[in-house]
């Protein structure tokens, strides 16, 4: 395995132990994305051909794959946690009016804010219909409580957009809710259809939490700094729409009076035309680099909590997709 923890070459080689079943998760989501009515299948397509990590999907099968499974509930899980990731996504550009993602044009833009937020319905709905294939009580549970948790989690993302005094407790609460809990249920999920044990079941679901919770805050500091061309999505993106995260809360904390006022000014308006000195004051604050020490803790509990699992090559791949997702650039 690459020992560049971050690179695109460390996924591939974490993706080519499970090679056959992300294959099978693939269809299953092409399938299930497919229907009678014609404009979904071309926001379906849309959706499909631009790509993205499928980060949660290869959690699920290597979760599953490290408890001693290969069954076909695990790749069904796969699919539907992917359902509801991209219907969040769907909805996410509506709210946010949302133009690029991946390095392209997202579907509201192309196919208007109605047909995202109708097909992003239309996707949840077939999850529930996958979840419901699985015959276990125990799987709806945890996808429906979830689901309603990442609700939530979006409209305290809503309540916290252009508000200065969004503390760090508020913010990180909106990242449990609306980006951990889904790699949370994941995880979980797919102990509970390999048959595992409850200990197994929760140390699983707090790997999900802190991997999410790390993925996220990277996601942060890579707003910040990355090539926009590698990563799909301008620099400062997240400024613009008036979101307060979490380098943006240290910095307003610990900058000067005058950095301060800036930062409160462009969080109520939005907007990245002060974009470089919103970076210089966060630059000088530590703000990236506190974000990443955060990320690394959490990281660090997500690894511990991979003790409670037996030794195989799926656990190290585990391992390795924390260290990614702390690493990564992109």
């Amino acid at each position: 395995m690459s020992s560049d923890y971050g690179s695109q070459e460390a996924l591939d080689s974490i993706r080519a132990l499970v090679r056959a079943d992300l294959q099978a998760v693939d269809e299953a989501i092409r399938s299930g994305f497919h229907s009678a009515v014609p404009l979904v299948d071309q926001v379906a397509e849309h959706i499909i051909s631009g790509g993205g990590k499928r980060l949660r999907p290869l959690l699920v099968v290597l979760a599953g794959r490290a408890c001693h499974s290969s069954s076909p509930e695990c790749i069904g899980a796969a699919a539907f946690i992917e359902f509801i990731h991209t219907a969040t996504l769907l909805h996410d550009d509506v709210v946010d009016m949302s133009v690029r993602r991946r390095g392209r044009d997202t579907a509201n833009e192309v196919y208007g804010n109605q047909a995202s937020v109708l097909v992003g319905d239309f996707v949840y709905s077939r999850a529930f219909q996958l979840m419901a294939a699985t015959r276990s009580a125990r799987v709806i549970e945890i996808m429906a409580d979830a689901t309603n948790v990442i609700a939530e989690g979006e409209v305290l993302q809503l309540m916290n957009a252009h508000d200065p005094d969004t503390t760090e407790s508020r913010y990180l609460e909106v990242i449990h809710r609306k980006t951990a809990q889904l790699f949370q249920a994941g995880a979980e999920v797919a102990a509970v259809v390999s048959g595992a044990d409850r200990q197994v079941q929760a140390a699983l679901a707090a790997f999900g939490r802190h991997l999410g919770t790390a993925y996220q805050l990277i996601d942060d500091v890579l707003d910040y700094r990355s090539d926009p061309e590698t990563r799909g999505k301008n620099l400062g993106d997240d400024l613009a729409e008036g979101k307060p995260t979490l380098p943006l809360i240290h910095a307003l904390k610990t900058c000067s009076p005058s950095s301060a006022a800036l930062i409160r000014d462009v969080i109520q308006h939005g907007g990245r035309e002060r974009l470089d000195e919103i970076l210089t004051a966060i630059e000088s604050t530590g703000g990236l680099e506190y974000t990443a020490r955060l990320a690394q803790a959490e990281a660090d509990q997500a690894l511990a909590a991979l003790a409670a699992l037996p030794e195989t090559r799926y656990r190290e791949a585990l391992a390795a997709l924390v260290r990614f997702a702390v690493a990564r650039r992109h």
